[in-house]
């Protein structure tokens, strides 16, 4: 079966079982490597790309379903290799640790910042709650991310 959609901004055509999920498509046929393999059920974040405009797992998504989809991965989300506010803000606060997380973390908080400029702390950690890090303890992402309202001259 063949479905069409759009990743990254070009058209795709995948040839395979549309039951197998987004995200095996994107690692495997793809080769977009950025969305992590890790509890395959939704729960984690860290498979999360944006799918017509909204931050979900790919791997709780069916192919079959994604028929005309637009499909934004971490490796599509800024242009020419530069980051986005959450990217430089993550990496200005040097919050990185093994980096599985990043890529889901990313997704979902860019989404989350698009339609909020100034958000409170309890926003942010409300936003971040699909997103699991084993490494960091959270409040150092919290407060990279709380640099960005700062950074922007908007203080809550």
């Amino acid at each position: 079966m063949a479905i069409r959609l759009t990743i990254n901004g070009e058209k795709q055509v995948f040839h395979g079982d549309p039951r197998t999920s987004l995200l095996e498509v994107l690692r495997d046929t793809f080769r977009l490597t950025g969305a992590k393999d890790v509890c395959g059920e939704g729960f984690c974040g860290t498979c999360n790309v944006h799918i017509n405009g909204e931050a979900l797992p790919a791997c709780l998504r069916p192919i079959g379903m994604l028929e005309g989809a637009e499909v934004t991965t971490i490796e599509g989300l800024s242009p020419m290799g530069t980051f986005n506010a959450v990217q430089a803000a993550l990496e200005k606060h040097d919050v990185v640790q093994c980096g599985m997380c990043f890529p889901g973390l990313v997704m979902t908080m860019s989404k989350f910042f698009e339609t909020n400029s100034n958000p409170s702390r309890a926003e942010i950690k409300s936003a971040m709650t699909g997103n699991l890090c084993r490494c960091t303890g959270y409040e150092l992402i919290v407060d990279a991310l709380a640099s960005i309202a700062h950074e922007r001259g908007l203080v809550q």
